[in-house]
């Protein structure tokens, strides 16, 4: 009873190893915040704009930063030709769910004519049950919103087009 007792508490502790798999994880896949519990010992792991990785491990946090990873979760504004002139396009940087405001009973981040700000939220990406906020980089006029609300998005699909000021 014993020995099953102690290899029983060993699996419900996190090693350092695995704190490490989880950051690569995270960095990897461009996802903004992570969570794993077993049994009292939890890690949360979240990703904050600035590349800074905030960890808690039980009930201390250890904030961490980071290099800029090619997979960030930042939108994509490149700017591509289109018969309108010079327009910046907002590309899902991870495969999830569109949501155009935080939630059903509350206003869209951002309407079609609204001027806004780099910085600004547009839109939030479900991604594995986790809120993605989807920050303008530029700053300008919303020309069009490209997905309907509710709908599912692949890495790299176009949200918003905005004509910078």
């Amino acid at each position: 009873m014993v020995a099953f007792r102690r290899k029983l508490l060993s699996y419900s502790i996190v090693t350092i190893d695995e704190i490490r798999e989880l950051i690569q994880l995270v960095s990897e896949t461009g996802v903004a915040e992570l969570e794993v519990q077993r049994g009292e010992n939890r890690v949360r792991i979240r990703r904050a704009i600035g590349e800074v990785q905030e960890l808690t491990v039980g009930d201390q946090r250890v904030a961490a930063k980071t290099a800029p990873s090619a997979s960030s979760h930042k939108p994509s504004a490149e700017p591509e030709s289109s018969p309108e002139g010079n327009l910046f396009t907002v590309k899902s940087p991870i495969v999830g769910t569109f949501y155009e405001s935080a939630s059903p009973d509350t206003p869209p981040f951002v309407r079609v004519g609204e001027t806004v700000q780099p910085g600004k939220v547009l839109c939030i990406i479900e991604s594995m049950k986790l809120m993605n906020e989807i920050e303008a980089e530029v700053g300008g006029v919303i020309v069009s919103k490209l997905v309907p609300n509710g709908q599912p998005v692949e890495y790299g699909e176009a949200l918003f087009a905005i004509r910078p000021l």
